[in-house]
C-alpha cells in the first residue's frame, strides 16, 4: 500500500481469492484499517458540497456509452501510449461490458458500439451519449449525419448529455473507474490484445454481473435485473469499414485480430493497410499510396476469408507459399 496508496481494497481482494484467501472483504478491510497500512491522500477526498441527483432508468430504456482513456498499453500491442476502451452500462441494472479498440475514430466506435451491444444481450430505446466528436456536434449537440444512419440501422435514438452534465451517465463513468482500477492495472505485460479482451470479459460475468442492488423485492444480483431487461434483437452489423495500418513481417504476414495472413513476399518490411466491412467474410490488404501528387493509388494485394478474432491462425494464399 505504500508503494501503490490508491489500489483498491476490492482489487487487492480478487487477487488474494485467486491464491486461497477465504475470508469476507469486509474482513479484509478492516484488517487495513486496523493495521494502518494505507496512508492518507488528501488529494483524493471525495467532492463535497455539489448538488447530485437520483435519476430513474426503467429497465431496457437506455445504455450509457463512453470512452476510457487506459496508459501504457503493453508495447508488443504496437498501440503508442494509449488504449481505448469503450464500455457500455445498462442504465437500469448496471451490467456492462467493455472493448479494447485501437482508435476512437468512427468506425472502430461503431464496431465496439455493435460488439458490446451484443455482449449485453441487445438493444435498448435509447443510447446515451456525452458530446463525443464522432456523434454529436459539440457545439450544438445535434447528432451527425454520419451517425444518425447508425443509429436508425440499430433503431435506437441518440441521447447527448447536456452540457456540463458530467454526472448524467453516472452508471457507464463508475464502470469506467471499476475497469481502470479492477481490470487495467493488474493486466500482465505479456498478454495480446484478444487475451486482454477474454479477461476483461470474464472478469464481468464472474464479478460485475455478481454484484447485488436494491429492488422493490429486496436485493438481485446484477446479471438478473440485467437478464429481465426488455432488450431488443442485434440487427447485423452495421457496414462501417475498419483500415489499419500494419508492417509486413519477415515471413511475409500481417497481422489483425490475433490471425496472421499472407502477401506476396516482396513486401516484406514494407506498410500496408488492412480493410475489412464488419459483417463481412473477407480481409483486404492494400499497398499504401505513395507521397505526393502523381505517386500510385492503394492497390489492393491480397483478400483473404476472415478467421475467427483470437484463433492464432495463420491464412495463406497458395501462390505466396509458392513465391515464398
Amino acid at each position: 500500500m505504500s508503494e501503490d496508496p490508491h489500489l483498491w481494497a476490492s482489487t487487492l481482494y480478487d487477487e488474494l481469492l485467486e491464491l486461497g484467501y477465504d475470508r469476507s472483504y469486509p474482513t479484509m478491510t478492516r484488517q487495513l484499517r486496523d493495521r494502518g497500512l494505507r496512508p492518507a491522500c488528501e488529494q483524493c477526498k471525495p467532492a463535497k458540497g455539489r448538488a447530485v441527483a437520483v435519476i430513474e432508468h426503467p429497465p431496457g430504456e437506455e445504455t450509457q456509452w463512453d470512452w476510457v482513456e487506459l496508459p501504457d498499453p503493453p508495447e508488443a500491442w504496437g498501440w503508442g501510449k494509449t488504449a481505448h476502451l469503450l464500455v457500455g452500462a445498462l442504465s437500469h441494472s448496471g451490467r456492462w461490458r467493455g472493448v479494447l479498440c485501437e482508435s476512437e475514430e468512427q468506425p472502430f466506435l461503431i464496431d465496439g458500439l455493435d460488439r458490446v451491444a451484443r455482449a449485453l444481450g441487445g438493444l435498448t430505446k435509447e443510447w446515451r451519449f456525452d458530446r463525443m466528436s464522432t456523434v454529436v456536434s459539440p457545439n450544438t449537440g445535434k447528432v451527425s449525419a454520419s451517425f444518425a444512419a447508425v443509429a436508425k440501422h440499430y433503431g435506437v435514438a441518440v441521447r447527448p448529455c447536456p452540457p456540463r452534465r458530467g454526472n448524467r451517465k453516472g452508471v457507464v463513468e463508475k464502470a469506467n473507474h471499476v475497469a481502470a482500477q479492477r481490470f487495467w492495472r493488474t493486466l500482465p505485460d505479456d498478454v495480446t490484445v484478444e487475451e486482454a479482451q477474454a479477461r476483461l470479459d470474464k472478469w464481468c460475468s464472474t464479478r460485475g454481473d455478481v454484484r447485488l442492488r436494491a429492488t422493490a423485492d429486496g436485493r438481485a444480483t446484477v446479471g438478473t435485473l440485467a437478464k429481465a431487461e426488455p432488450l431488443a434483437p442485434m440487427p447485423g452489423p452495421f457496414p462501417a469499414v475498419l483500415t489499419l495500418t500494419r508492417v509486413v513481417s519477415a515471413q511475409a504476414l500481417v497481422s489483425f485480430r490475433g490471425n496472421r495472413y499472407s502477401v506476396p513476399p516482396e513486401l516484406h518490411g514494407a506498410t500496408v493497410s488492412v480493410s475489412v466491412r464488419l459483417g463481412g467474410a473477407h480481409l483486404d490488404i492494400a499497398t499504401e499510396p505513395g507521397p505526393g501528387r502523381g505517386s500510385p493509388l492503394p492497390t489492393v494485394i491480397a483478400r483473404h476469408t476472415l478467421a475467427p478474432a483470437g484463433a492464432g491462425a495463420t491464412v495463406r494464399d497458395h501462390g505466396h507459399v509458392t513465391a515464398l
